[in-house]
């Protein structure tokens, strides 16, 4: 696990100067070791943390002759059968490391070597036969890269923190992407809130050929999500339970593989549950680590403590104050690199850092809502066929009165809030409605909080924010769901989440439902295995039974959250009104300052809880400062 950056293009001394400042900016991601290399106008760096071959795996690693190097962050967990194969054509190992396998893997098989991986990773490899630079991410995203092209040069890092170190990229905000942080809460790839900024999509390489510019992206692999073939015989159900327990048992199996202390996020939801189960049955003490809270609707901490006295692990808890969550927050620009209207990196980075102080590894839950359905929403989704079904005059004169009369609770994933967030996206076509229920602001909202500036802006560049991101037109509308939750929610919220608040904390995160054997064998599934009638994850809690207390199969889905909606009526209250407010909203130009005042006023008053419209806000411009104000 590192982090990684380069430049191509470059005046020998500045490439050297500029990955040097770089590299300094990753410190967190790999505070064991740092190396780079320069050749024919090309730098590649890294910062390391060593968790394979402790010892010898330093990088940059070359070839035999010195003509292909490369750097990587990430895993490849298959990298032991790799190199049985490289080894019988003929190439010649001088370590042990997971990295030097892609040095010769790319010697043997070129771009093609990125279809054999099983890994997370994002690496560059620089080819001085070729005469270009190779750049690759993970199959889901797992693992982030961002990159710049400015003319002849190619400048590229794990973050965009490091990308800003180079003067030469101009600082400027997207306003495009600015649009879809506010709808969606992220900027989803490959736009970055910085113009001319890019992230390499996942499951895509990127070719450089130095001294010409140009460059050329690739998408090597796509998720699909289909039906078996008619009249295929389809499998008892107990004979899909097993062959989902032995796939989960495989993928965490393939996960553990290291030379340094690891443990597991155990949350008490089913999924990291099942993967500490999995790590149990495969054999050795297993150290597990939770956060609880101290406001009641948030915590799940008793569930937590019951699965690991139920498997046995050796559990760690810390129990997360106000002040500790509170403490974070003029911190968090650092922390995310890039807006994030998601809460929950506070507590992932504190879980990060209590688990640090264990071990240096980590294995998590994250991927099996999006594999198997398990998001609310996705039953929300079957429900609107229903509720749309229902006549109108019934709708609107009788069920959406009543529901915006529900008082306001702040509780975490209230009934009122989910029964208001519903009925206002009901009735829009599936893509806008997802957008609606897991975003922040819909299309009309936005265009009544941005300055007229920026909406001229948005105009003129014919901007379409809901964008296909593999969604759209797909075979069942549910399925279509599924993969705008994998390609919009975990690679530009979850999988980010995870990488930030774990690489700030020194710790490497592993998640292996997201492994590629996992992923295929779930997206191979028919829906009814996922969602059946309404009871969402069906064949995985199913296969689960007999190894989880059938208490935590059954537990309704809960979201790890902190208390927002309170923080703004009291603790957060006077930051927020200064961050936001009008005078401070008119001089940076970007929102309407009547529409964020009205906003904070209808949530203070308690007419309206904002909860996520204000944080998407006040994350914004805490990062803003943070970020491009300075520059």
């Amino acid at each position: 696990m590192c982090g990684i950056c380069g430049v191509a293009g470059e005046d020998p001394d500045a490439g050297r100067e500029l990955v040097g400042r770089m590299c300094a900016a990753m410190v967190h991601r790999g505070p064991d070791d740092d190396g780079s290399i320069h050749r024919d106008g090309v730098t590649l760096g890294m910062r390391r943390l060593s968790i394979i071959d402790v010892q010898g795996g330093h990088q940059p690693i070359h070839n035999e002759d010195s003509t292909i190097w490369v750097v990587q962050n990430g895993e490849i967990y298959n990298h032991l059968e790799l190199r049985k194969l490289l080894v019988v054509a003929g190439h010649s190992f001088t370590t042990q490391s997971d990295t030097e396998v892609l040095v010769h893997g790319y010697e043997e098989w070129g771009e093609r070597l990125v279809e054999r991986l099983n890994g997370m990773f994002a690496f560059a490899v620089l080819d001085l036969r070729r005469g270009r630079v190779f750049l690759a991410r993970d199959r889901m995203g797992i693992k982030p890269l961002h990159y710049a092209v400015d003319g002849r040069r190619l400048v590229f890092a794990s973050e965009l923190k490091a990308l800003l170190c180079d003067p030469v990229l101009r600082r400027d905000l997207d306003p495009v992407a600015l649009d879809e942080y506010l709808a969606y809460e992220f900027v989803p790839s490959p736009r970055s809130i910085v113009h001319g900024i890019s992230k390499l999509p996942p499951a895509h390489t990127l070719e450089w050929w130095l001294g010409s510019g140009i460059h050329r992206l690739h998408r090597y692999w796509s998720p699909t999500l289909g039906e078996e073939e008619a009249g295929s015989r389809r499998p008892r159900l107990e004979e899909r339970c097993e062959e989902l327990r032995e796939v989960l048992r495989e993928s965490v199996r393939k996960e553990l593989i290291s030379d340094v202390p690891l443990g597991v996020f155990l949350s008490g939801g089913i999924d990291s549950s099942a993967v500490t189960a999995m790590m149990s049955q495969l054999g050795g003490d297993v150290k597990s680590f939770s956060v609880g809270f101290t406001e009641r609707s948030f915590d799940e901490s008793r569930h937590a403590r019951q699965v690991a006295a139920h498997l046995g692990t050796d559990h760690h808890e810390l129990t997360l104050e106000p002040s500790m969550l509170l403490d974070l927050i003029p911190k968090l620009p650092v922390l995310l690199d890039e807006p994030l209207g998601d809460a929950s990196i506070i507590p992932t980075y504190l879980l990060s850092a209590f688990t640090r102080g264990h071990v240096k590894v980590a294995l998590g839950g994250d991927g099996g809502d999006e594999l198997f359905a398990g998001y609310p929403t996705v039953q929300a989704h079957r429900l609107a066929g229903y509720y749309n079904r229902t006549p109108r005059m019934l709708r609107r004169g009788l069920i959406e009165p009543v529901v915006r009369r529900l008082p306001v609770s702040r509780d975490n994933l209230s009934f009122d809030f989910r029964a208001k967030r519903f009925v206002s996206g009901a009735a829009h076509p599936l893509p806008e409605r997802h957008q609606r229920w897991m975003g922040s602001f819909a299309a009309e909202e936005r265009t009544a909080l941005l300055s007229a500036e920026l909406r001229d802006q948005l105009a003129s560049s014919a901007h379409v924010a809901l964008a296909d991101h593999d969604g759209a037109g797909r075979r069942e509308p549910l399925n279509e769901v599924l993969l705008m939750d994998m390609r919009l929610y975990l690679e530009n919220d979850i999988l980010v989440k995870l990488d930030r608040a774990s690489m700030m904390a020194s710790l490497e995160g592993r998640v292996p439902l997201l492994n590629n054997d996992f992923v295929e064998y779930a997206t191979s599934l028919p829906l009814d295995m996922k969602l059946r009638g309404l009871r969402s994850k069906f064949l995985f809690k199913r296969a689960l039974r007999g190894l989880l207390p059938d208490s935590i199969l059954n537990r309704p889905k809960k979201g790890f959250g902190i208390p927002v909606a309170n923080w703004f009526r009291g603790p957060l209250k006077e930051q927020m009104l200064s961050v936001l407010s009008p005078k401070r909203v008119a001089r940076k130009g970007f929102f309407d300052p009547a529409a964020v005042a009205m906003l904070i006023g209808d949530h203070l008053s308690g007419r309206r809880d904002n909860r996520k419209q204000l944080w998407t806000l006040f994350v914004f411009e805490l990062w803003h400062d943070g970020y491009l104000s300075r520059s």
